[in-house]
């Protein structure tokens, strides 16, 4: 079992701020280890506490959330730490560009307590949070972008085994190990080694980034997951 989960908050209205600490300072679990009023503090706050989630604003004063995000992803000193980034809108442009950024999950700002709190669990666990946020949708809406202006896109690397490459389409399908491992009649604990493995040859932090790189590949279609076997239908 997981320990207890360190998160950071980051907002630059403190009535938000303070409305997450009590949500989040309710849980046994989970310890808010600090806040942070912009994207400069939330470096330097990150570098100092290490937490496992930052839950990160993307419009702020002198530092965005996105700038924010991507410093925080790139710094090996917080390989560990995931950010969910918060955000008004569920197809907000920004996202676009904290996806890319490493964050690893989104989320609306008037999500409810229990899903805020599962939201940080799934992520701190190293599960991708496909649902119930837009993440999977922002996505595709992201990769069709990119796909448009370089529709190349680019090759998986060729130490992929076949078997790692039928467990990234079921990843990037939303399958969480459990059901990857019932699909292919493999043990759990066999799925959770074949996902380690493919999140070093693809230097990925987490699920969402090999969701990413797997539309971005063109290893899955954006609107095609639903083709996979026994997949549920696309809503």
């Amino acid at each position: 079992m997981m320990g207890h989960i360190s998160v950071l908050v980051v907002d630059d209205h403190s009535l938000v701020r303070a409305g997450f600490r009590s949500i989040l300072g309710d849980e046994d679990d989970i310890d808010v280890v600090g806040e942070a009023k912009d994207g400069a503090e939330a470096v330097e706050a990150a570098v100092r506490a290490r937490p496992d989630v930052v839950l990160m604003d993307i419009r702020m004063a002198r530092m965005d959330g996105l700038e924010a995000t991507r410093l925080i992803t790139a710094d090996p000193r917080l390989r560990a730490t995931k950010v969910i980034v918060l955000t008004t809108f569920d197809l907000d442009e920004y996202v676009f560009g904290a996806l890319k950024a490493g964050a690893s999950a989104f989320l609306l700002k008037g999500v409810e307590p229990p899903a805020l709190i599962d939201a940080v669990r799934t992520v701190a666990g190293g599960d991708a949070l496909l649902e119930p946020s837009a993440t999977r949708r922002l996505i595709e809406a992201y990769v069709n972008g990119e796909q448009a202006a370089s529709p190349a896109g680019f090759p998986l690397p060729s130490t992929l085994t076949a078997r790692e490459v039928e467990i990234l389409r079921l990843i990037a399908a939303g399958r969480t190990n459990t059901e990857i491992a019932e699909q292919l009649f493999i043990s759990p604990l066999t799925c959770k080694s074949h996902v380690s493995r493919i999140l070093m040859k693809l230097d990925a932090r987490d699920r969402t980034q090999l969701v990413v790189l797997a539309y971005e590949s063109g290893l899955v279609v954006p609107g095609q997951t639903s083709g996979l076997p026994g997949a549920p239908p696309q809503t």
